[in-house]
C-alpha cells in the first residue's frame, strides 16, 4: 500500500524537489502540496519542469485538513514556522520530517539565542537529528525527524570519522563552506539577484551564521567534549552545490593511505557517501541533482593538518534527499527508494 505524502510549503526550491523526487518514488502518492502565495495554480504551471510528472494544484489547506490525508508530512516552512505547524502532524499520529530548524538544537536556549521563541519547545526531546549515517536506528522509531541543515550536513560528515577516532585537536577547527544561490531560497532579495551574484564571490554571516551551533552540538557529541569551531560561509555564483573544505591539527602521525582506510571504514555500507581516490578531490558539478556526499582527503604534512574536503547539493543531500531518506527508514523501505538519481554532469 502506498505511503500517502503531503508537503506543508511546497512552493520554495526545497518544496519543489521534495515534489520532483516524490512523483517519483515508487512506494509514495504525493496527496498534497501547499502554497498560500499559489493557492489554486497547477504546480506545473508554476514549476514548467513538473510538467507530466504532477497533477497536483496548490492548496491553502490548514494543517488540520492535510492531516486528514496523508501518513508522512514534510515541512519545508521558514524557520519559526514549523513550530507552530508540527504540533498538530505529532497529535494526528503522524510522521513528520520538518526541514527547518526548529527542532534540530537539543537545547531550547541555545535555539532562542539564534532564532526565536520555541512555541512548542514540549516536542524538543520528541524530535531525532536526521543524519542517517549517524542517527540510522534512532531515526527508524521516531516520528519527529529535524532535517539537518544543508552546512551541517555536509561539515559534519566531513569531520565524523576523525572525531571518532580522536585524530584531531578539536580547538583548531575551521570550516569554510562555499553555496549556490539556491540556498539563500526563492524569496526575491537583492544580495541574490543575478546581477548581484554573476561574476562574484564572497563571505556573508562572517562569525554568526546560524547553522554554527548546529554544527558544534554534532561535533561536540562525536568527539566527546565541548569546543567551538571557526564557520564561514561564502555564497558561490552558482545554482546549487556546498563544497565545504575543513582544516584540523593532527593530534598524531598518520598516513593519508591510512586515512582513506578510515574512511572507507567508517562509511563502508553507506550508499550515498562517496569516498575520492587519493589525489582527487570532490567538485560540486558531481553531486548536482543526486542525494551523494563526496568527501576528499589531504594531509599537510609541513602544517602537520589534515585537510577534508566534502561537497553536497544544498537542495537535495542538504534538504529534499536527505529528508525522503530519512522517511525511507521509518517507513520500513530500502533507503535508497526513489533517490537513485545520478548526479547532473556537466
Amino acid at each position: 500500500m502506498a505511503i500517502q505524502a503531503a508537503i506543508f510549503g511546497a512552493s520554495g526550491y526545497t518544496g519543489q524537489e521534495l515534489i520532483r523526487i516524490l512523483s517519483g518514488h515508487p512506494q509514495v502518492n504525493l496527496v498534497a502540496a501547499t502554497s498560500r502565495r499559489y493557492a489554486g495554480r497547477p504546480v506545473a504551471e508554476m514549476y514548467p519542469s513538473l510538467s507530466g510528472l504532477s497533477t497536483l494544484t496548490y492548496s491553502n489547506a490548514t494543517p488540520q485538513e492535510i492531516s486528514n490525508l496523508c501518513d508522512v508530512a514534510f515541512l519545508a516552512l521558514p524557520h519559526g514556522v514549523s513550530m507552530d505547524i508540527a504540533p498538530v502532524f505529532i497529535k494526528a499520529d503522524k510522521l513528520v520530517i520538518d526541514l527547518s530548524a526548529d527542532y534540530r538544537l537539543r537545547d531550547l536556549a541555545v535555539y532562542e539565542k539564534w532564532y526565536a521563541k520555541h512555541s512548542s519547545a514540549d516536542l524538543f526531546g520528541q524530535a531525532v537529528y536526521g543524519l542517517p549515517e549517524l542517527y540510522r536506528n534512532a531515526i527508524k522509531e521516531s516520528r519527529l525527524i529535524a532535517n539537518p541543515g544543508c552546512y551541517p550536513t555536509s561539515i559534519i560528515l566531513g569531520l565524523a570519522p576523525v572525531l571518532k577516532n580522536k585524530l584531531v585537536d578539536v580547538s583548531t577547527i575551521i570550516a569554510d563552506s562555499a553555496s549556490g544561490v539556491s540556498g539563500a531560497g526563492r524569496e526575491p532579495q537583492v544580495t541574490s539577484l543575478f546581477c548581484e551574484v554573476d561574476g562574484g564571490f564572497k563571505a556573508y554571516k562572517v562569525g554568526k551564521h546560524r547553522h554554527t551551533p548546529e554544527i558544534e552540538q554534532e561535533l561536540n557529541k562525536l568527539a566527546g567534549s565541548d569546543f567551538a569551531i571557526t564557520f564561514t560561509p561564502h555564497l558561490l555564483p552558482v545554482k546549487r552545490g556546498i563544497l565545504s573544505t575543513v582544516y584540523a591539527s593532527l593530534r598524531k602521525d598518520i598516513t593519508l593511505a591510512d586515512l582513506h582506510a578510515m574512511y572507507t571504514s567508517f562509511y563502508e555500507g553507506e550508499k550515498f557517501v562517496r569516498i575520492s581516490p587519493a589525489g582527487i578531490y570532490p567538485n560540486i558539478s558531481s553531486v548536482c541533482g543526486s542525494n551523494y556526499c563526496d568527501i576528499g582527503l589531504a594531509l599537510d604534512l609541513r602544517t602537520r593538518r589534515v585537510i577534508i574536503i566534502s561537497a553536497i547539493d544544498n537542495l537535495i543531500k542538504g534538504a529534499a534527499g536527505q529528508a525522503v531518506q530519512n522517511m525511507n527508514l521509518v517507513c520500513s523501505l530500502a533507503e535508497d527508494s526513489g533517490l537513485n538519481i545520478p548526479p547532473l554532469c556537466p
